[in-house]
């Protein structure tokens, strides 16, 4: 027995993945290099699909955990196409000056836009310079003199007739500030009223009878004066209409000959001169009923025909690549501003915003899927944008809105870009799942690793990569036993001997921590091993209070787990608890008991439902494994009862099943099990023992609660074998280990861990079916003999 007790031990070399220093004495950070990257071939080559497919729908979904590079190797991946591509083109909105509420689009080429707003700005400038000082030049006025002139002739010509007849009646005629009066001439010289009074009756009566017939005369003789004026009015405002006119003709030449290659600037400057002209008369020329300054003006002047440049481009800097943490809609789609003007709502084609598809047009738009499901409404606006090609500026509640509202409906502007959504597996298989235009639009999954092979390669990469984070942190040098230890607590994080974690920012983040004790003990040098190991020790402290006062419970009896002697139907389980950040592993102890009956085995955990559907699935293998194993012979009845003791929250996983099962034959056989070993594993029906997962924290948790006990040297964990390259322990469980006063033992099966358990053997079955009657087996189908007769013998009674 001895001799197969010792051969399932775990030798101490075998506890954790050797890894030389040597191998990273060579691992330096090129400073010209940019950042490198390991494993993910498959990503890769997923990505340069996805980006160099230029059918429509083939969109990437970059599936993978935080933390590993993901979104730098894309966004390296994105540059560097986009560095091969073509510019993308500019796009503007323009004033639709025959409904100002759907705003145009103008097409540019990259680096046009802001020359179109220099040279656009420019004329403004030259317009408020001419005028209205352009009016005073002679031509100008001698045309307007001419006007007048004509008008006052006809005008004085009429005034004239009126008075000769006056005069001719003894009537004077008087023009005072564009009104006329009469008054009567006695002697040659007018009445005043003092005079008038004094005038007999009839001569009064006289005169006013004289006064209305003047006063009609003068009414006939002016008939066409409103005709004059307008006339005159006319000719005025032609003549300051041609005037402008061709003052600005010259400065718009000179603009379509800037931009005669583009026939869409040429149309819309074509527009311009239909509206600039009235527009520089109404703003510009003081017609003396509002006076405005030249802020003012220009204000005024840009608004009207200033284009609005959403995006500008550099002609030389290929495709644009952009990134978008918050993907709202306005951020998303573009937005129209509004503004307040004396109390009321206003907006124009100047307010309209560009959005993250505006800056990526062209080229490529980065996304976290998460974030952008959290919106209300994108999702389904990106996907419409998507598969028309077409992007539309609009308010996400428009429909929502007052009637009285004003906004704007401008024209769509063509899309084409590339979307790569950053997410993890569970919302890529729910949206393939439940959204079939996800699957039509998004075809192609670039599936990003969480392990990295642990080969020589690899290691001399991820060395760089921490190096490398030490150089861009302006760290001192870092030791190659340091780069060792960061390699094993990345193998340690992936809880595999052959496998690095593939999250180097938990990596960093740890040397992060190690470069701050490196300083706080004022050190100066490489940053050694030692800094590592304080940083992780100093994290697993702050992390560590629920694991303390678990053990702490333990060891004040609150929770009753025993690590020596041996008990019938009871055994120590290992647990794995995950409240937060912190992880730790825990011993539980498990009991089973028997008795005559035939109600089966009954999962305590799963009637007081605390056991989730895992666990009650290993609690039913586990009554397989019994009836393939003892129930060949004879009907087995047998009544049990399996818990999980002290455990008041609920429980899932199998990694007890081997623990039950055990804890169960134990209480069939009345055998002892030894209370020193914990066990974790999980089984099948045929008595196979499985992997589990978190080993690594459960042997420590154990080993925790004996050391703080007291090792006595036969204390030790049972770990399914196939679990044996994922030890990664700490230095003083290997350290124990060696020195003889902890063990861990690797099983394949049921029947090695009973024997190390119960400390005789398992017993193979012979040819008659049955087992040696003093192994586990054998004592275990007699007893299962005896409860099966004592049932079926009180049914025939």
């Amino acid at each position: 027995m001895t001799i197969k007790i010792n051969e399932r031990k775990v030798p101490a070399n075998a506890l954790c993945a050797q890894i030389s220093s040597i191998l990273f004495s060579e691992s330096q950070v090129d400073q010209q290099k940019t950042q490198s990257f390991i494993g993910h071939d498959r990503a890769k080559e997923a990505l340069e699909f996805g980006l160099s497919m230029p059918s429509k729908g083939f969109n990437v979904y970059a599936k993978g955990e935080h933390g590993t590079g993901r979104q730098t190797l894309i966004r390296q991946m994105l540059h560097q196409y986009a560095s091969q591509q073509h510019p993308s083109e500019e796009w503007c909105y323009i004033n639709n000056f025959e409904d100002v509420q759907a705003p145009k689009k103008l097409y540019l080429n990259p680096g046009e836009g802001k020359l179109l707003l220099d040279k656009m700005s420019d004329l403004i400038d030259d317009l408020l310079g001419l005028f209205p000082e352009i009016f005073d030049n002679p031509g100008y006025q001698r045309r307007k003199a001419a006007i007048d002139r004509d008008f006052n002739e006809k005008y004085d010509s009429a005034i004239e007739q009126v008075e000769a007849f006056a005069l001719s009646k003894n009537v004077a005629v008087y023009e005072e500030k564009g009104e006329i009066s009469f008054a009567p001439l006695v002697d040659g010289k007018p009445l005043n009223d003092k005079d008038f009074s004094k005038l007999s009756e009839q001569e009064r009566t006289d005169f006013y009878q004289l006064l209305a017939e003047l006063e009609t005369l003068l009414s006939e003789t002016l008939l066409e004066l409103p005709l004059w004026k307008r006339e005159s009015s006319v000719q005025l405002r032609q003549l300051k209409h041609d005037t402008a006119e061709q003052t600005i003709r010259p400065l718009l030449k000179e603009l379509e000959r800037e931009f005669a290659s583009n026939l869409g600037i040429l149309k819309y400057l074509h527009d311009v001169k239909g509206h600039l002209t009235e527009a520089v008369l109404d703003i510009l020329v003081d017609d003396g009923n509002e006076i405005r300054d030249d802020k003012a003006s220009r204000k005024l002047m840009v608004e009207r025909f200033m284009p609005n440049l959403l995006v500008a481009r550099e002609p030389d800097k290929g495709a644009p690549v952009v990134y978008e943490q918050n993907p709202t809609f306005q951020n998303l789609f573009g937005s129209i501003d509004y503004t307040a003007v004396q109390g009321a709502v206003y907006t124009n084609y100047r307010l309209i915003r560009a959005g993250a598809l505006h800056r990526a047009n062209g080229g490529f738009l980065l996304l976290d899927v998460e974030k952008l499901l959290a919106q209300p409404m994108v999702w389904a606006h990106l996907k419409l944008a998507l598969k028309t090609g077409e992007l539309t500026i609009e308010h996400p509640y428009a429909e929502l809105s007052h009637g009285s509202s004003i906004t704007l409906a401008p024209e769509k502007i063509p899309v084409q870009v590339k979307v790569v959504l950053l997410g993890n597996a569970e919302l890529y298989y729910t949206l393939q799942e439940y959204d079939q235009e996800f699957t039509e639009l998004f075809r192609v999954l670039a599936d990003f690793d969480r392990h990295v092979v642990n080969n020589p390669d690899n290691l001399s990469a991820y060395a760089t990569l921490i190096r490398q984070h030490g150089v861009k942190m302006n760290y001192p040098e870092i030791s190659d036993k340091a780069v060792a230890y960061l390699v094993r607590y990345s193998l340690r994080r992936a809880e595999h001997q052959q496998k690095l974690s593939a999250n180097i920012t938990q990596i960093n983040d740890l040397l992060d921590e190690a470069h701050f004790h490196y300083q706080k003990q004022g050190k100066t040098g490489e940053i050694e091993e030692q800094d590592v190991h304080s940083a992780l020790q100093a994290k697993a402290r702050r992390t560590g209070q629920l694991s303390e006062a678990w053990l702490q419970e333990i060891k004040e009896e609150q929770v009753l787990i025993s690590t020596d002697g041996d008990a019938v139907g009871k055994i120590n389980g290992l647990t794995v608890l995950e409240i937060g950040d912190s992880v730790f592993g825990t011993p539980a102890r498990i009991s089973a008991t028997v008795y005559a009956g035939s109600q089966g085995v009954t999962d305590i955990e799963r009637e007081a439902e605390l056991g989730k559907s895992i666990h009650s699935k290993g609690v039913l293998l586990l009554i397989g494994y019994l009836g393939h194993k003892y129930g060949q012979g004879f009907p087995l009845s047998i009544s049990a009862n399996i818990a999980i003791e002290q455990s008041y929250g609920h429980i899932d996983g199998d990694s007890a099943s081997m623990a039950e099962l055990c804890a169960l034959i134990s209480a069939i056989t009345h055998l002892p099990v030894r209370q020193d070993i914990a066990v974790t594993g999980s089984i099948n029906q045929h008595g196979e023992v499985q992997s589990i997962g978190g080993v690594n924290e459960k042997i420590e948790g154990f080993y925790r609660l004996c050391h703080d006990k007291g090792l006595t040297g036969t204390q030790g964990v049972i770990i399914p074998k196939t679990n044996t390259i994922n030890l990664m322990l700490n230095a003083d469980v290997i350290e124990a280990v060696e020195q003889g006063k902890f063990h861990i033992y690797a099983v394949e099966n049921i029947d090695q861990a009973l024997e190390i358990l119960l400390g005789i053997e398992a017993g193979e079955r012979r040819r008659g079916g049955d087992y040696p009657r003093k192994s586990v087996h054998g004592q275990a189908l007699a007893k299962l003999a005896s409860l099966s007769q004592m049932i079926n013998g009180s049914d025939e009674e």
